[in-house]
């Protein structure tokens, strides 16, 4: 009974942990979001008006497109996270670790996308922000793996074959920037396709999950 009565305990802990560190991801997430918009540039009543506007758009193409992709990437995380969280019943310290780990690197990316748009997009602030973008993805990968494993953090309607399904699916994020990443010594533009290979990445990551379940 004692032993049934500390696993009760335990596990009640560790739902008030989860819920408390899904608020405070979606804080974060929310403010990088925001912090993204506060950095873009400021434009003047004149460079608003029709006859300017495109003069002003023209000549910092690139630190909007830089933004739009840190929004995406960041958007994109975002609700893989809940959708993650959402197949939990708890949390307890080294998930939680991991969870603040990849906050870390999602700041660090907001840092990657802030030197880039005050000091002007470059090959380093190229290659910094997909370098960062691949270890959020990478944490919250780590993050997964040790939540399923013997189904220790799952809610009981969580199969195994969907959890795994789902770790293999959230690899696409990271694999996506790893390959931007070589694209950011080749140029501005080079980098910025790159990005768009992210729906291929996630049709190749899950037809070769299903090639290993044939």
């Amino acid at each position: 009974m004692r032993e049934i009565a500390e696993d009760m305990a335990k596990h009640k802990r560790g739902s008030l942990q989860l819920h408390r560190l899904e608020r405070m991801v979606d804080v974060v997430y929310a403010i990088v979001i925001w912090r993204i918009f506060i950095l873009l540039p400021n434009p003047t009543a004149e460079q608003l008006s029709w006859g300017h506007i495109g003069t002003f758009l023209g000549a910092n193409i690139g630190i909007f497109l830089m933004a739009i992709i840190g929004v995406v990437v960041t958007i994109i995380y975002w609700i893989q996270i809940n959708v993650l969280f959402g197949n939990l019943q708890s949390t307890d310290t080294r998930h939680s670790s991991l969870s603040i780990v990849q906050i870390f690197f999602l700041l660090t990316f907001l840092v990657s996308l802030r030197e880039g748009i005050e000091l002007g997009p470059s090959t380093a602030t190229r290659a910094l922000e997909s370098i960062t973008a691949a270890l959020v993805g990478i944490a919250g990968g780590w993050g997964w793996t040790y939540a399923i494993k013997n189904h220790r953090l799952l809610i009981p309607e969580v199969t195994e074959q969907y959890a795994y399904h789902l770790r293999d699916r959230i690899l696409a994020e990271p694999i996506t920037a790893i390959i931007t990443l070589p694209c950011a010594f080749v140029g501005p533009i080079i980098w910025e396709i790159s990005w768009l290979s992210y729906p291929l990445v996630i049709w190749l990551v899950m037809r070769r999950r299903l090639s290993k379940k044939v």
